[in-house]
């Protein structure tokens, strides 16, 4: 993460820790039009709609106040659901041992995504086996997005 959605998250996170959310991560993607700055908020007892709407209320104020984005944006709160990014180091760790979907900012051996179960962090390396036996040490800061890949 890097920019303007570390920036963001130095300033919401105290604030919605304080409300008993953690910051599972902050993604800011330009648009066209208007960019899209989109926070990942958790709970032990999960996230609803209203937690999502509290959220967002306060997140604003702080954005407003702090104005750190240039231009117009949309802001949008959520659960991780199902299919969870994966931002922090920790959450590498948190995670090691389910299915994952990883997608690389530039080609790496020849690749740019990877499926299979997350063996954790190493190193700066994301610890990922295929399905077919294949092991990889992915550089972390290769990474453009990480995924659980939900088990029904």
């Amino acid at each position: 993460m890097a920019g303007y959605a570390e920036r963001v998250q130095e300033l919401i996170e105290p604030a919605l820790e304080a409300m008993g959310y953690e910051l599972v991560g902050v993604q800011h993607r330009t648009g066209e039009r208007r960019a899209l700055l989109r926070i990942y908020i958790d709970s032990p007892s999960g996230i609803t709609v209203d937690d999502c709407q509290n959220a967002s209320h306060q997140v604003s104020g702080i954005l407003d106040v702090e104005d750190p984005l240039p231009g117009e944006y949309t802001l949008e709160v959520s659960s991780p659901g199902l299919d969870r990014p994966l931002f922090r180091p920790a959450h590498y760790e948190r995670f090691a041992g389910s299915p994952v979907q990883v997608r690389l900012a530039r080609l790496w051996n020849g690749r740019r995504r990877f499926n299979g179960t997350l063996g954790g962090l190493r190193e700066g390396r994301v610890l990922l086996n295929e399905d077919d036996g294949t092991e990889f040490e992915i550089p972390l800061e290769l990474v453009d997005s990480a995924r659980l890949k939900p088990q029904f």
